[in-house]
């Protein structure tokens, strides 16, 4: 067994190979690695196992951080819940182990994070802090509306009442659904992402991808970003403007994002990643999701300890704290410059 690179195997083979591969996600395609290098101007490292006889055995795609500020790591993959390594075998799983190891070792990494559903033990250590919500949608819309109890369907119902409407569609919606998502953002505080990084998904998967905006008086005010795969959907960003927020805008949205994936023929509906009994993992629950546990699995360099980049580490409270105070303009500038480097 060796291991290639996606330059010498061609994009056809790697992408052949995650489609025939049960265990795969979106974020496995060979699509992913133009999306962050222009968006991000990411540096990618996608490796393949190869058989004695030529055939691709297993995946590993991977993004390079170096920043004096967050550190120097490698994440597969950064921005989303999971992906990690596919393999058809034991030895193609060791191959690539063994090899990005050696990789993680040679460019003096930190760590080497793997976002996946199942926990690597022996020399690697995991998080288990998150589970995905993920909903089985029936096939008839009005199904699941009964399902929802009276009080939901009361709050969904309350935004038509002040005359909400909703607009489903793609590329040109990209403006209305950037104008909510990135206040959002400043408002909790969190650098945003380029208004290219969701441009290049768009491009990269026009059949896959969706955007939904819920309106007042003709003002977008919540709006999601959907992934599908397979017979999966996803809502990887979602975001509502909280002075809307008591008329149910947000409950207006997620009940028409389930509607709308109903009708795309979608089986299973994900919400994204929460910590259990936390605030989103109950909004999600609400509509009936369980719960299904991530691992993300972590080698370690000598000396280092499990990393804390996320919102919850105390060494950031004042950051978050002042963003939230910056002109919304300034924000939208600085923003994806920071969060590039944020997996």
């Amino acid at each position: 067994m060796k291991v290639s690179t996606i330059e010498a195997i061609g994009e056809s083979r790697w992408n052949a190979y995650v489609d025939n591969c049960e265990q795969a996600s979106v974020y496995h395609l060979s699509g992913w690695k133009s999306i962050i290098s222009k968006a991000f101007n990411g540096r990618c490292l996608y490796f393949a196992a190869i058989s004695e006889t030529g055939d691709v055995s297993g995946v590993l795609p991977l993004v390079h951080f170096k920043n004096r500020l967050f550190g120097n790591f490698l994440v597969s993959m950064p921005y989303f819940n999971h992906a990690g390594l596919l393999s058809n075998n034991a030895e193609a799983e060791e191959a690539l182990l063994s090899h990005v190891i050696h990789v993680a070792q040679g460019l003096d990494v930190s760590h080497l994070e793997l976002r996946e559903f199942h926990p690597r033990h022996g020399e690697w250590q995991y998080k288990d802090e998150k589970v995905l919500m993920l909903l089985d949608l029936p096939s008839d819309p009005d199904v699941l509306w009964k399902s929802i109890g009276s009080k939901r369907r009361s709050q969904v119902k309350r935004p038509e009442r002040e005359g909400a409407s909703v607009s489903t569609g793609g590329l040109e919606l990209l403006d209305d659904f950037y104008a909510v998502f990135s206040r959002n953002m400043r408002d909790l505080g969190t650098p945003v992402y380029a208004r290219a990084l969701f441009a290049e998904i768009l491009k990269n998967f026009p059949s896959d991808t969706f955007i939904v905006v819920i309106y007042l008086n003709k003002t977008p005010v919540a709006a999601a970003f959907l992934i599908g795969h397979r017979k999966t959907i996803e809502i990887p960003w979602a975001s509502s403007l909280r002075e809307y927020n008591r008329l149910g805008t947000n409950m207006k949205l997620y009940w028409e994002v389930l509607k709308f994936s109903i009708s795309q023929g979608y089986k299973i509906f994900d919400f994204g990643r929460s910590t259990i009994d936390g605030p989103t993992y109950k909004f999600k629950k609400q509509w009936g999701s369980q719960p299904k546990q991530c691992f993300w699995n972590y080698w370690l360099a000598e000396g280092n300890e499990l990393p804390q980049l996320n919102p919850n580490n105390p060494k950031y409270k004042m950051a978050i704290a002042g963003w939230k105070r910056l002109p919304l303009v300034v924000a939208n500038s600085l923003g994806p410059h920071i969060v590039k480097h944020l997996p």
